[in-house]
């Protein structure tokens, strides 16, 4: 079905208490950003948190699903995207236990 870019830009504003949040389209669906790492996913207009230990605990008893077909399982923000504090530390504890991201590596120029 796809997401509504309305919806990723309310979603990203919930969680907007944890940081600097940015959204990329990817595939249709969109992955949102804090502090330049992937922290959700935004799914047929479902938030879905990457899960980490500490956003486990945090979340409690959350659903988990794959945000895509043969996807691994993530934290499914159903009714909690109407709380922006509770969003904000979920996404602010899954940031802080996310390794860095890798470096991109430069793009070779082209060639005229």
């Amino acid at each position: 079905m796809g997401s509504t870019l309305s919806f990723v830009e309310y979603a990203s504003s919930q969680m907007a208490g944890a940081g600097s949040v940015t959204f990329r389209k990817m595939f249709g669906e969109y992955a949102l950003y804090l502090d330049g790492k992937v922290v959700a996913l935004v799914c047929d207009n479902t938030l879905f948190v990457k899960p980490t230990d500490g956003g486990r605990r945090f979340a409690g008893d959350a659903d988990e699903a794959p945000p895509y077909p043969g996807g691994r399982p993530y934290l499914v923000v159903g009714e909690r995207l109407e709380d922006p504090e509770w969003l904000a530390e979920l996404v602010r504890i899954t940031a802080r236990d996310l390794p860095e991201p890798k470096p991109k590596r430069p793009r070779p120029p082209k060639n005229g």
